[in-house]
């Protein structure tokens, strides 16, 4: 039985059962979602958005066959078993060519969503929310139709036509934002459970259509608005009284759960409430790499405690934010000051998208030779990296620049890990 297969039966059958869906391209946070699922003897489900891996390369230079390489490789060095991989596609659709005609973007989205089916991803996100270009009116049905056309490709890309490698779909039409809410975002409707049992209806009647109904059966979520984003210095926290409708629902629906997108730094009994009210996939992303982020930048005050020629990551990273804005521009409001802030604090952590120039890749290498191979002072660590000082206390960490950071990002996976009850 596929994992996933597992939880949702978990999940109608009473239990308070999920999986956490690691959204992030970064080799540390793969690093660490992997060795976690090891230590865990747990499967560890990994995504790629359509922006971030596509048949041109997406902003990681990555296509999908490259990706399962990428990923692939991390897993060997690490020790992880294939086997215990699952590799999923979000947001695919047109999305990437939403400017473009409808015609013209979905020929492309059918090319992307192939390209994830044939590179052995298992988990395909049909989503095709957003308006195209010459889009005047938008109705659920419409989005329903195309959510099939692009079930239909990817039933067609199956490599090996076996049940278990058959790829499980998510569906939706209130789908939040890949990344988190934009500058001026404040208000969040939670969905209604009448438009989600019309989004179940309209999108199983696209799929029969089309002759999809073995497909249908493999559809394991909707993707609802359940009241939980962020921005740039928000958290929108889980309403679970808001929500008790839309977990009643999904209780007399067979076969299916929801799937909670931007659930960062909702807090350990937020989670565990969505968990409980059958939002049975959790997906996480920008925590991780924020995670990732406050331990490079406690790194470097130590560095600066410790040498009299610091790498300047800070500085290196903010030079790179300025010269290239496209990645924060439109997420961080306010003077110079406070986007200057956003720029290194920001929940929405736009900074996740500069760690690969090269300009930060050397001067990150150069803070790891200047903190070097040596213990670091545990002052410096009191001072700087306080949770992880006491694991190194009690002898539950090594005393090393890597393994501290690895640390950071997994006591966010241990947060999730808790919630899903694995």
């Amino acid at each position: 039985m596929n994992y996933l297969d597992f939880v949702i039966s978990a999940q109608k059958f009473g239990q308070s059962r999920g999986v956490t869906s690691i959204c992030s391209a970064h080799p540390f946070v793969l690093e660490a979602a992997l060795r976690h699922g090891l230590a865990r003897n747990t499967p560890v489900l990994i995504e790629a958005t359509c922006n971030q891996v596509n048949q041109l390369g997406g902003y990681t230079g990555l296509t999908p066959a490259d990706f399962v390489r990428y990923v692939g490789e991390i897993a060997d060095r690490v020790g992880f078993p294939r086997q215990n991989l699952l590799l999923g596609g979000d947001h695919l659709g047109p999305l990437v060519w939403s400017g473009e005609p409808a015609s013209v973007a979905m020929d492309k989205a059918k090319i992307l969503v192939h390209d994830y089916v044939q590179a052995g991803f298992s988990k395909i996100h049909l989503d095709c929310s957003m308006p195209c270009a010459d889009d005047r009116d938008f109705p659920v049905e419409l989005i329903a139709q195309r959510a099939a056309q692009l079930a239909q490709v990817a039933e067609s890309a199956v490599k090996v036509d076996l049940v278990p490698a058959r790829p499980r779909y998510v569906i939706g039409s209130e789908v939040p934002p890949a990344g988190g809410a934009k500058a001026g975002e404040a208000h969040l409707n939670v969905t209604d459970p009448a438009d989600a049992a019309r989004t179940i209806d309209l999108t199983h009647r696209a799929f029969s259509a089309l002759g999809l109904d073995s497909a249908w059966e493999r559809v394991i979520a909707l993707v609802v608005q359940p009241g939980v984003e962020f921005g740039d210095e928000s958290v929108h926290e889980y309403n679970r009284s808001a929500a008790a409708g839309l977990a009643r629902f999904i209780e007399t629906v067979p076969g299916l759960v929801y799937e909670a997108h931007s659930t960062d730094y909702q807090t350990r009994t937020a989670l565990l409430a969505l968990v409980e009210d059958h939002f049975g996939i959790l997906k996480v992303g920008p925590w991780l790499t924020f995670a990732f982020r406050e331990a490079v930048f406690a790194l470097a005050a130590i560095e600066e405690a410790l040498c009299k020629t610091p790498s300047q990551i800070r500085e290196t990273l903010e030079v790179a934010m300025l010269t290239n804005p496209v990645h924060w521009k439109k997420h961080y409001s306010g003077d110079a000051q406070t986007q200057k802030f956003a720029r290194s604090f920001s929940f929405s952590d736009r900074i996740r998208y500069y760690w690969n120039t090269p300009e930060t890749q050397h001067a990150f290498e150069q803070l790891m030779i200047n903190l070097g191979e040596k213990p670091l002072p545990l002052a410096l660590l009191s001072q700087y990296l306080p949770e992880q000082y006491e694991k190194v206390r009690s002898g539950e960490l090594k005393n090393h620049p890597r393994e501290l950071l690895l640390a950071r990002v997994l006591d966010v996976l241990d947060v999730y890990a808790i919630a899903c009850q694995n």
